[in-house]
């Protein structure tokens, strides 16, 4: 075998179709594309569009709510806290929301910090955050830690 043998297995390359080349082609003139109307021009962006009458979209009826100053909270679970805890990158002793951010637990504070109780805490931590959930609070008391909640928030 030599260099300019080389080829792919049949069919595993199929032919590109090149449109409008000509009658001979089988896809000259018009390109497969018919003849006149908006879908035979470049730049058609339709889905959706029901020749004029109302789309499907707009007879359904719309359902639900959504609140324009919903808060985002940045999520944390346990498991995290302590792996972050275990290779030295969080003091256990003073776990704040900016303390989480700097050591990289969380990208960003968004609205604040919500500790979940996914995982195991071993560490004794006094961890600071906006919420915390039920499951979370027990699990840092028994590992003799303690959360600290803003008096407003909601756990």
């Amino acid at each position: 075998m030599k260099l300019h043998e080389l080829r792919d297995n049949d069919g595993a390359a199929p032919k590109r179709k090149r449109v409008g080349r000509g009658p001979g082609s089988g896809i000259g003139k018009t390109g497969g594309r018919g003849i006149k109307g908006q879908k035979s021009r470049s730049g058609v962006a339709i889905n959706g569009y029901e020749g004029g009458q109302m789309p499907l979209y707009q007879r359904l009826p719309k359902r639900g709510f959504n609140k324009p100053n919903r808060k985002s909270y940045a999520v944390v679970n346990l498991s995290k806290i302590q792996e972050f805890i275990d290779n030295g990158r969080l003091d256990a002793d003073a776990i704040t929301e900016e303390s989480l951010v700097t050591a990289g637990v969380v990208r960003r504070k968004l609205d604040g910090i919500r500790l979940l109780g996914k995982g195991e805490l071993t560490a004794k931590a006094v961890i600071t955050v906006t919420g915390a959930s039920r499951g979370a609070v027990e699990a840092v008391e028994k590992a003799g830690g303690s959360v600290t909640l803003p008096a407003a928030a909601d756990a």
